[in-house]
Order: C-alpha cells, then sequence, then structure tokens
C-alpha cells in the first residue's frame, strides 16, 4: 500500500521529470506563406473597413549640421479620410492641418521635407504582403521558437524589374524587416532601409542630394468603434547624404501618434431665428 504522501511525492517526481520534455517542445512556426497568407487577410480587412479618422501628430524634426536651434517642433491635426471613387472603389488619403511649430501658431500649412512623411497610415502595412510578392524576395527569419510571444520577423528586398516595378509600392531600391505579433499576426514594427534615396530633389541650378534613408514605423491597436486596428504610434525617419564628420549632412524626425478618433461630419438644420430644431 502506498501512503498519501508517497504517492504525492511519485506524481511529483514524474511531473519534474516529465517537465524539461514539456518546456523542449517548440512552438509551432508557420510557414512564410502561411504568414504573408495572414498579412494580406489583415491588409484586405484594412484597406476595406478602416474608417475616417484623426489624431494628434506630434513631430521633432532637426537638420545637422545647422547655424540655430535644429530642432522644430510641429503639433498638428492629422486626418486619414477615406475617398469614394467613381469606379465605386475607396482611396486612403493623408491630410493634416498644423496648428503650431515651437510653441506659436502655424503661419503656413507647408512643412519641410525632413518635416514631413506620408503613406505609412494608407501603404505601410502592404510593404510585406502578397501583392508585392512580384517585386520583392520575402524570407522569414529563423527563430528558436521557445517563446510563444516572441515576434515572427520576416525580411525583405525589392526586386524592381521595368516588367514589374509599375505596380510596385516601393519604386526604389530597398530593403527591411516586418515584426509581426504571433496571437493577432499583425506588424507591430516595420524597418525600411533605402540607401540611394532623393532626399531633395534637383532643379535646373543644383544636382539632388541622395543619400540613405531608414524609417522605422511601430504599430499599435487602437479601437474605433469597437473593431480594432493597427496604427501607427510613432515613425521615425533618419535620411543621411555625404562622408564624414565635416561633410555629412543629417536630416531627421520623430512623429508620435495619439488620441485617435473617427472622422465624424455632424449637420443641424437651423430656424429662421437662428436656433436648431430639436
Amino acid at each position: 500500500m502506498i501512503s498519501r504522501t508517497s504517492s504525492t511525492a511519485i506524481s511529483l517526481v514524474a511531473f519534474l521529470g516529465f517537465s524539461p520534455a514539456l518546456c523542449a517542445q517548440r512552438v509551432k512556426i508557420p510557414t512564410l506563406e502561411e504568414i504573408l497568407q495572414r498579412l494580406e487577410t489583415n491588409l484586405n480587412h484594412y484597406d476595406s473597413s478602416v474608417p475616417s479618422l484623426f489624431c494628434d501628430e506630434h513631430v521633432i524634426s532637426r537638420i545637422e549640421p545647422s547655424s540655430h536651434n535644429p530642432d522644430t517642433v510641429t503639433d498638428s491635426i492629422f486626418r486619414l479620410k477615406r475617398i469614394f471613387n467613381a469606379d465605386h472603389t475607396t482611396t486612403l488619403v493623408e491630410l493634416r492641418e498644423i496648428k503650431t511649430v515651437n510653441g506659436k501658431p502655424a503661419t503656413s500649412q507647408k512643412m519641410d521635407g525632413s518635416s514631413l512623411l506620408s503613406g505609412a497610415f494608407e501603404g505601410g502595412l502592404a510593404v510585406v504582403s502578397l501583392k508585392q510578392a512580384a517585386c520583392t524576395n520575402y524570407t522569414l527569419q529563423r527563430i528558436n521558437g521557445k517563446h510563444p510571444t516572441e515576434p515572427y520577423i520576416v525580411r525583405f528586398a525589392t526586386v524592381l524589374t521595368p516588367q514589374n516595378s509599375v505596380n510596385c509600392l516601393l519604386q526604389e531600391e530597398s530593403s527591411g524587416r516586418a515584426f509581426i505579433d504571433p496571437a493577432s499576426m499583425q506588424v507591430t514594427h516595420l524597418e525600411l532601409i533605402t540607401p540611394h534615396h532623393t532626399i531633395i530633389p534637383g532643379n535646373a541650378y543644383e544636382e539632388p542630394v541622395v543619400g540613405k534613408r531608414v524609417i522605422t514605423v511601430d504599430y499599435a491597436p487602437v479601437v474605433l468603434d469597437g473593431e480594432t486596428f493597427w496604427m501607427p504610434s510613432t515613425i521615425t525617419l533618419r535620411a543621411t547624404s555625404g562622408a564624414g564628420t565635416f561633410h555629412m549632412t543629417v536630416w531627421s524626425f520623430q512623429a508620435g501618434y495619439r488620441n485617435y478618433h473617427r472622422l465624424e461630419v455632424t449637420s443641424h438644420i437651423h430656424l429662421a431665428d437662428g436656433a436648431p430644431l430639436p
């Protein structure tokens, strides 16, 4: 007869003896094709369902070297607006209303090129997708698979040719990485490197300024009308041209986005005396 104490000890030994085997089991990692398919599904849902919205945009930009204070702080109301086209399709358009520059009311709605980046809301999530497979090589970075929360990392590099470049989202030679949350299969972090980017277009008097551009985007879940969408929370950009300490110019900015709300249009009918209808 085995006593209760002995039985408990045997069970504990058996469990401890089996625990390493349990710990040694690796989390099943989906294939690259499965990941791309899930990203495509999420992207299609975003493209068809994300509503027009607005949020606070806070941008700190700088140019180095600079003869004066290099920082420019711009606060704006950023809008993502869904436009309905004549062919029954819709287009997501990015707009912003600049409120203040360095704490003072804005006198212009124009922003310097180093203070502005467009496309992260409208097309950033499409960088890693089946639609771009014709002009982009994707590889799944090897992970140990021991932790269920460890992100999947997809590396990508453009393969542009005259035949495929028309439909390519990235029109310049670029590479980078996308970090994907294994639970939601949503992109949480995107890195994009373009080694020969036109920082400042040329004109009749000056040659264009070309250099390396690095963009990072962090995405976070945002609830709009009870539905969750992954939207940019932080965007950073760094562009460099020239070489050496005294001949290099650096353009950079960091943008933060918060207080997301659905963009709604309301109207009231007013009576002749100016009082609105109930």
